[in-house]
C-alpha cells in the first residue's frame, strides 16, 4: 500500500486508524497456508485487540489464541474462542483475575505461563479455592532474556513440580524468540534454529526423566515460517495488520499492510515544514524516526514529534495546503492500535463501519 488509497474520508476526523478487512482476510489465508493447518495457529491478539478480527480468524478455522492482558483474554472469551493463552506471567491480583475469568467461562480452555515456583504455587492455590483446573506452560528463556527460565537443571525441577500441582495442568513449553530480527531469511533461520536447539535439548532431558511435553508454543512473527516446519503451535501476531517496519525488514514474508493512519496537515510553520496531527497519542513513538511513512511524501524527514504534532521537512511543502489529507503507514502497528478507541473500516472505497478496540483497556 504505497499509493494514496481512493477513499471517501470527507467526514472522517483525523487522526484516525483505518483497517481494511479484505486485506486482513488475505493475511489470515497466508498464515494458514504457511502453517499448513489452521489448527496449528495460536495467533497473538495484541496486534489488533479487536473482536471483529478474532471473528475473521474463527471464520477461517482458527480456534486458539494468545494474548498479553486480561482485557484481551476477556475479549477472546466474549468472542467464544475455544482456547485462550495469557502469555504474560500473572502476578499480584492478576493471578486471582485469570482464575476468576476461567471459572466464569467453563466452556473455554484457559492457560497461562509461569517461570518460577511461587507463581505456580499461587495459581495452584487459587485454582483449588475456585474448584477449577488451569493450564500452565513453562516459559522458557531461549535467548531473549526478557522472561522465562533458562532450560537447565532448575527448569527440569520446575517442570517436574508443575506436573505435581493438583489443580494445574502442565501444558508444555512456551518459547518466544522475539529478539531475532535478522532481515536475511537464511541467516534468520540459522539464528532461530540455534536458539530453538536449546528447547529441543530440554525436551529430550525431560523425556529421559520420564516426563512428557504435550505441546510447545514457539516463536512470533519473524520466526513463524521457520517454526512452521516443526511440530509446534505457531503464534504470529503482526501478520494480521502488518506495518512498514515489518515489510521493509522481512521482505520474504507475504503479508500486506491492512491498517493505515489518516492524518491532515494542520500548519505550515516554515517554507519547508508541514505539521501533521499525528502526535505520540496517535502513532507509536517507542522507536527512532521514521515512526511512520507518509504515502506520497516518502522524501519527508521528521524534525519534531510531540503529543499532538508531527513536523516533517519536505521539498514539496509549497505544494501542500493546510487541511490536506494524507495516509501514513506506522513503523510498529501493535502499540499504534492501542492508542485508538475505534478503527474506521474501509470497504469498497468508503468508511463502512467503526470497530471498537475493546481490549485496549486494562482491567
Amino acid at each position: 500500500m504505497q499509493t494514496q488509497p481512493s477513499l471517501d474520508t470527507g467526514e472522517l476526523p483525523s487522526p484516525s486508524l483505518i483497517i481494511y478487512p479484505e486485506r486482513v482476510k488475505e493475511n489470515i489465508r497466508h498464515m494458514i497456508t504457511i502453517a499448513g493447518d489452521a489448527n496449528r495457529l495460536r495467533p497473538h491478539v495484541k496486534t489488533h485487540k479487536l473482536a471483529e478480527i478474532v471473528q475473521l480468524q474463527i471464520d477461517q478455522g482458527i480456534r486458539k489464541f494468545k494474548c498479553a492482558t486480561l482485557a484481551e483474554a476477556r475479549m477472546l472469551a466474549e468472542s467464544q474462542a475455544d482456547d485462550i493463552l495469557l502469555a504474560m506471567q500473572p502476578v499480584g491480583p492478576d493471578i486471582a483475575n485469570i482464575v476468576s475469568l476461567a471459572k466464569k467461562n467453563p466452556d473455554t480452555r484457559f492457560s497461562t505461563i509461569a517461570d518460577n515456583r511461587q507463581t505456580i504455587e499461587l495459581l495452584d492455590s487459587d485454582c483449588r479455592d475456585a474448584n477449577i483446573k488451569l493450564g500452565v506452560y513453562l516459559d522458557i528463556n531461549s535467548g531473549m532474556n526478557r522472561t522465562g527460565i533458562a532450560p537447565d537443571d532448575n527448569a527440569v525441577e520446575l517442570y517436574q513440580y508443575l506436573n505435581t500441582a493438583e489443580n494445574l495442568t502442565a501444558e508444555g513449553l512456551h518459547a518466544y524468540d522475539g529478539h531475532i530480527h535478522e532481515s536475511d531469511p537464511a541467516k534468520r533461520e540459522l539464528q532461530i534454529d540455534r536458539d530453538f536447539a536449546k528447547v529441543e535439548a530440554f525436551v529430550q532431558r525431560l523425556s529421559e526423566a520420564g516426563i512428557n511435553v504435550p505441546n510447545i508454543i514457539a516463536g512470533g512473527t519473524p520466526s513463524f515460517p521457520v517454526h512452521a516446519k516443526r511440530n509446534v503451535d505457531l503464534s504470529p501476531g503482526t501478520t494480521l495488520l502488518w506495518d512498514f517496519g515489518s515489510s521493509d525488514k522481512f521482505k520474504d514474508l507475504p503479508f500486506q499492510q491492512a491498517a493505515l493512519l489518516f492524518t491532515r496537515v494542520i500548519s505550515k510553520p516554515a517554507p519547508d515544514l508541514v505539521c501533521f496531527d499525528l502526535g505520540h497519542k496517535a502513532v507509536a513513538s517507542e522507536m527512532e524516526h521514521p515512526r511512520v511513512r507518509i504515502i506520497g511524501l516518502e522524501d519527508a524527514t521528521f524534525v519534531a514529534h510531540s503529543e499532538e504534532h508531527l513536523v516533517a521537512k519536505t521539498d514539496h511543502a509549497s505544494e501542500i495546503a493546510v487541511g490536506d489529507a494524507y495516509y501514513a503507514i506506522p513503523t510498529h502497528i501493535c502499540p499504534t492500535v492501542a492508542l485508538h478507541n475505534k478503527a474506521a473500516i474501509a470497504i469498497d472505497g468508503k468508511i463502512a463501519d467503526y470497530w471498537e478496540i475493546k481490549a485496549k483497556t486494562r482491567i
